[in-house]
């Protein structure tokens, strides 16, 4: 049997000997109008490892969805999926804010719903908040869970768990009754007590007039430059996908490295380069 050792000085909640200095919900809600927040997504330990000391906020999204599971949309997500995926990046990080994606079908149908999907989050993760997409309907539960102590980031604009409704992924806002909707949604939202809202995939100058609207930090993704902080999905960012939406920036060629590196291991196991007197043990003496 192997004999595990525990690292007692350290815990699942704060895996370095440095605990209680992790971001705080209100240290980001006072960003607001400051120093733009670094946010991105996260979805596995060594990640979040990696992550945590540039970000302030690590999101484990429903993206997760597509780029864990290839899955066509982030509808089939279950709330197991992202509790299991959250308790991961809470164990890899200790600086940034984790905040969990509420799936599909979570949190709609009653404020008391949430709060059952949303308290399990929380208790199971260790994460600090959830993050729900939705406007004007979506208010009272916002309101019904940060008055019970569950802090909440609220998501407006693009919303993909809507996909099937909005009939697509393009940018939102352009037409003056969707400008108005959604910075009424934005409104709506913050005025409930959201600590933040995600604004996804619209028109830059709705973006400036919400993040000049809302009192809480507007986070962009597809939005503005002006917005209080910028969001991501990791893996677009890192090029580990061709085909990514407008707004993405790829700051590295991930996928590439990755195939050229398997493509030297390969002929190196099949030339029988690999392994070689490094990778093999001698026998004892």
């Amino acid at each position: 049997m192997s004999h595990v050792t525990m690292d007692t000085a350290t815990s699942r909640a704060n895996p370095t000997p440095a605990p209680m200095k992790r971001l705080t919900v209100p240290a980001i809600r006072d960003r607001k109008g400051k120093d733009p927040i670094v946010m991105l997504t996260a979805y596995t330990t060594r990640m979040a490892q990696l992550l945590d000391p540039h970000c302030d906020v690590l999101l484990v999204g429903d993206s997760l969805a597509q780029v864990i599971y290839g899955l066509p949309s982030t509808l089939p997500v279950t709330l197991d999926m992202m509790i299991a995926h959250g308790a991961a990046v809470v164990r890899g990080s200790w600086h940034s804010l984790v905040i969990v994606d509420m799936p599909f079908g979570s949190y709609e149908g009653s404020p008391e719903q949430a709060f059952v999907s949303a308290s399990r989050v929380l208790a199971e993760t260790g994460a600090a908040g959830v993050k729900l997409e939705g406007g004007q309907t979506l208010a009272p539960t916002v309101e019904f869970l940060t008055r019970r102590g569950i802090p909440v980031v609220g998501h407006v604009g693009l919303t993909p768990q809507a996909v099937n409704a909005l009939g697509g992924y393009g940018a939102r806002g352009r037409s003056n009754a969707e400008h108005a909707q959604i910075l009424d949604d934005a409104r709506a939202i913050a005025a409930a007590g959201a600590f933040g809202v995600v604004v996804e995939g619209v028109v830059e100058t709705l973006a400036r007039e919400i993040t000049a609207a809302v009192s809480c930090p507007v986070i962009g993704i597809g939005a503005s430059a002006d917005c209080d902080g910028q969001v991501l999905v990791i893996d677009d960012m890192l090029g580990m996908f061709e085909r990514t939406a407008r707004f993405v920036k790829k700051y590295d060629d991930l996928a590439g490295r990755i195939s050229a590196a398997v493509e030297t291991y390969a002929a190196d196991v099949r030339s029988r380069a690999f392994p070689g007197p490094d990778q093999v043990y001698a026998p004892r003496d």
